[in-house]
């Protein structure tokens, strides 16, 4: 039980399919029972009006009927019940109820029952008003002063407010500037109404200067004269809100004798009578209903509050006392006074739900007992923490959450590629350039080993490839039931794809013994699309741009039996030659050498080779599988088409480039088009008219430029994505060609794939470029660097710098030419860069001091061939590490001191050959000074430490190799 919760007293369920407001409710002594205690009377939309009398009863049902005085249904919907006394010469009170276009006073009244089914209550209509116009809400008081009964004044929707003196009707007057109906409340103290209008501002209009305005026997339009008789209405004062009132109260208490109470969306206001504000309270919640209500300090008024988040607070002027939660959003709340409770909590919700509740927690009787002295077993509590701590850790488990590797699989799915293209095609465009785009049907079965609920299967295929529909709900199945779902995919583009597969994924709730509503659970599966999809078979192409040569270990095949789909229109029935025509793109031919194991695959277009590539590629993996042989190999002779793949990263960059220009350009153009409303917008407000000075021309000339870069940056975004897609597929065709170079294992390929398509899309914030950038930068600084110091550098470098767009491409390209080019030299792609660290050359020192040392001499004198290749091949840490160790050991020291003559004259000797080499090579004065400076250290080493000539060249074209810059 929370002490912020509200305590149910009574509560009553009204009706059903019944809808409540504001002024369906009102609390008092309708029945004038003499006795003080208030009854509650709720009408609703429905024309259904009902009386209780709530006490407190042991059943709750029995509670409700016999709480319940009188049930009626009227003929119309009620807008709004009160009770006063309304009806002359009679000081009792009488219910008045407001009906769209009537306006009805009862008089309730009840008989003692002499039986024990109590007393009989009933309702006697004393007169009632037809009225011209829609009714929106009324108020009442004694208007004009009179005392002894109350007059009623009812607003309608038109914005006319009429005036009724008991059963008479007195007058009617039309409220300027009127366009909405709001709150209406009258305010005893000054005799006069409050009102807030459609301008968001409270206004008061006196009794008196209504009376004597002008009489509303139609609407009359405010530019015409006044008629004679009468003076034009005008607000006593008003008060600007700047948002809309909910309800106004005027409270009667001594204690706040001149406020007034303006609930609006976001803010609480109170008001002097004259309209002077005294405070206001911002509301931090979307209010629906408020009543101030008397407080026990002086000078101070407390507040209900209900809230959208089914909260009622307690307000004294601004600050917040209590708050309590109720079980619905309260549309009217009241406070009553019954027998048995007073100052009970009366709020009703708008689908008729009446609740009287108090505030606080009900008090607790409960004595503790007397604790026996006995002694603890040990063995019953160790017991009894045993099973308390089994408790928790079933609680606690997590095997309903996690997916249960061993257990069966809840939900299986399967999902089946037509073999055939559909007939008729359900593609959105028939044709593109007069080729018809085909379409294939997926058929997925989803079976349930168990109860699942909540199935929801989405389908996701890569632009510019659609689907008939991608989001299905599947219904509630049980044990070995199962569902079948069929869509269709086809081109919706002109460019093709970067890949033909499509991933399905099912969402569903499994319920467990933990959580019988369920546990979300997730089941993806992928299926591949046809390449007839995307391309028919064409004649071949004898001249091309691009060619790329793959070769096998096993006599050339027929093609045709590897592409059977695209051997019936084929016109070269050898199937040594196929050739493929994409529905949005270039030509591709494959070509079978008749001698050779060769295949040539060449086009106009180096990204619409990839799917050929690699479908050609999976086609002798499965051909070869099936004939049993085992040691089929692939292999790409290079060399690798870089310049080829450049021109695509050009490409997108440019466009990449161009959006921003764009997006800066309509930056600038919206500033400007807002600075010229401004300006006009002053102009026009101006009551003394200027000249525009060409304002409007400026305006429309600056409109047309924000169309214009708009359908620009649009047309720019669209090429954007289809050069993305393109640069997909070049990269993918480069990361085929790589591995088929040099062998990669899957592990290895998937890497660099990693590496090289960072994005499976583009985003204004984060790009392709500066992505891959990154990515191949890791792999240069850690698996793929030349030496161990670069690996333990990379590995203590945390983070990096912001990703952001670069200013060119020729970082990137740079570092992607290194990257082939180690990989070339055989650099081994792993993400375990730990494993490659060096260890400190101190360790290795106080390990084995000696041995080093001698291993080292022995090395520099008789290098062998595994030495000499690890040198050329990139590695010299082993010429670094000897430095080190020369200048740390005193021995060595004093043997280079003792070298002879004629070892030095030999040390000259490769040093200067190192320099040749590196005049031939670099044409550049920089690189010519970092050379000849590498080649005076290599001399040094090789004459303290006997190097042959070879060995030390190949350690100065190592050195060439340029590093890959810090971003």
């Amino acid at each position: 039980m929370s002490l912020f919760k509200a305590r149910d007293w009574w509560s009553a369920a009204l009706g059903e399919g019944e809808e409540f407001d504001q002024g369906c409710l009102c609390v008092g002594d309708v029945d004038n029972s003499g006795s003080g205690h208030d009854k509650l009377v709720v009408g609703s939309y429905m024309g259904m009006l009902r009386i209780f009398f709530p006490h407190v009863s042991k059943s709750s049902e029995a509670g409700v009927a016999d709480a319940q005085l009188l049930e009626v249904q009227l003929q119309n919907a009620i807008i709004q019940v009160e009770v006063g006394k309304f009806v002359s010469c009679s000081e009792l009170l009488h219910l008045a109820v407001l009906h769209p276009r009537k306006l009805s006073v009862y008089s309730v009244s009840g008989t003692a029952g002499n039986v024990e089914h109590g007393d009989q209550y009933q309702l006697k209509l004393v007169y009632e008003h037809n009225l011209k116009r829609t009714a929106c809400n009324m108020t009442y008081g004694a208007f004009g002063g009179v005392t002894g009964h109350h007059s009623l004044c009812i607003q309608s929707m038109d914005g006319m407010l009429m005036f009724f003196e008991q059963d008479s009707y007195s007058f009617g007057r039309f409220l300027p500037g009127f366009l909405l109906p709001g709150p209406l409340v009258y305010n005893s103290r000054t005799d006069g109404f409050l009102t807030v209008s459609s301008a968001r501002q409270l206004e008061s209009y006196k009794y008196e200067t209504l009376a004597v305005a002008t009489e509303a026997e139609s609407r009359q339009d405010p530019d015409q004269p006044v008629k004679t008789g009468g003076k034009r209405l005008t607000p006593d004062w008003t008060f600007v809100l700047g948002e809309q009132a909910l309800d106004l109260s005027v409270p009667s208490f001594s204690h706040s004798s001149s406020s007034i109470f303006v609930l609006g969306e976001r803010n609480l206001y109170c008001l002097r009578d004259n309209g002077q504000i005294r405070f206001m309270k911002k509301l931090e919640f979307s209010s629906s209903c408020f009543l101030p209500y008397a407080s026990v300090t002086e000078g101070m008024t407390n507040l209900l509050l209900g809230n959208h988040t089914n909260m009622l607070l307690v307000y004294q002027d601004v600050t917040l006392k209590w708050a309590a939660q109720l079980p619905f959003v309260p549309v009217a709340v009241r406070i009553a006074n019954f027998p048995e409770l007073k100052g009970v909590v009366v709020s009703l919700s708008s689908d008729g739900h009446l609740l009287c509740s108090y505030m606080g927690t009900d008090p607790s009787f409960f004595s503790t007992p007397k604790v026996d002295a006995r002694e603890a077993d040990y063995e019953q509590v160790d017991a009894e923490m045993k099973k308390l701590q089994k408790f928790i850790r079933d609680a606690t488990r997590t095997q309903d959450i996690l997916p249960k590797p061993d257990a069966e699989e809840e939900l299986t799915m399967k999902a089946s590629v037509s073999s055939s293209v559909d007939s008729p095609s359900q593609a959105l465009t028939q044709d593109i350039d007069g080729v018809p785009v085909p379409s294939v049907t997926i058929q997925v079965k989803v079976k349930a080993c168990s109860v699942v609920s909540s199935c929801k299967l989405s389908v996701a295929v890569q632009p510019p490839l659609a689907v008939t529909q991608d989001q299905f709900a599947l219904e509630p199945m049980g044990v070995g039931s199962s569902t079948v779902v069929k869509f269709s995919a086809f081109l919706n583009g002109r460019y093709p794809p970067a890949d033909l597969t499509g991933d399905i994924t099912v969402s569903y709730s499994s319920p467990t013994e933990l959580n019988p509503k369920g546990v979300p659970r997730v089941l993806q599966s992928r299926f591949s699309l046809p390449l007839l999809l995307v391309c028919v078979p064409s004649s071949p192409a004898k001249t091309t741009k691009f060619k790329i040569t793959v070769d096998t270990n096993q006599p050339p095949v027929d093609l045709n039996a590897i592409f059977p789909e695209f051997s019936e229109k084929s016109e070269d029935k050898d199937g040594n030659t196929l050739a493929f025509q994409f529905l949005s793109g270039a030509k591709v031919t494959v070509v079978a050498s008749r001698t050779s194991q060769r295949y040539r695959i060449q086009s106009d277009s180096f990204e619409d080779m990839w799917l050929v590539v690699k479908e050609l590629v999976q086609r002798f993996d499965g051909h070869f599988t099936e004939l049993g042989v085992k040691d089929f190999k692939k292999s790409f002779s290079g060399p690798l088409p870089l310049q080829e793949y450049f021109l695509s990263v050009d490409h997108h960059f440019q466009l990449r480039l161009s959006a921003q220009q764009y997006q800066d350009l309509l930056s600038e153009r919206a500033v400007q088009f807002r600075a010229i409303q401004r300006r006009l917008l002053t102009r026009f407000k101006d009551k003394t008219p200027a000249p525009l000075q060409n304002l409007d021309t400026l305006l429309d000339a600056t409109y047309s430029q924000v169309m214009t870069l708009a359908e620009a940056a649009e047309e720019n975004r669209a090429l954007l994505e289809e050069a993305f897609v393109r640069l997909r597929s070049a990269t993918h065709l480069l990361v085929l060609l790589l591995s088929l170079w040099h062998g990669l294992t899957p592990d290895q390929t998937a890497i660099l794939e990693a590496t090289l398509l960072p994005l499976l899309q583009d985003s204004p914030q984060l790009g392709w470029e500066e992505s891959c950038d990154a990515a191949v930068s890791h792999l240069l600084r850690s698996c793929l660097s030349r030496s161990s110091k670069d690996q333990a550098t990379s590995l203590a470098q945390m983070g990096g710098p912001l990703l952001s767009l670069p200013r060119d491409t020729a970082r990137l390209k740079k570092h992607i030419t290194l990257l082939c080019d180690r990989i070339g030299k055989g650099g081994r792609l792993t993400l375990a860069s730990e494993a490659n660290a060096p260890v400190p050359a101190q360790v290795q020192n106080l390990a084995a001091p000696d041995k080093d040392s001698k291993e080292k001499k022995e090395v520099s004198k008789e290098p062998s061939a595994s030495t000499v290749t690890e040198e050329a091949g990139g590695a010299e840490e082993p010429v670094k590490e000897a430095k080190k160790e020369k200048k740390e050991s005193s021995k060595e020291k004093k043997e280079s001191k003792k070298e002879s003559s004629k070892e030095a004259k030999e040390a000259k000797e490769p040093k200067e050959e190192a320099k040749k080499e590196s005049k031939k090579e670099s044409s550049s004065s920089k690189e010519k000074k970092d050379k000849d400076k590498e080649g005076k250290e290599a001399g040094k080493e090789s004459g303290d430490k006997k190097v042959p000539r070879k060995s030390s060249v190949k350690v100065k074209e190592k050195k060439k190799e340029p590093e890959v810059e810090d971003g």
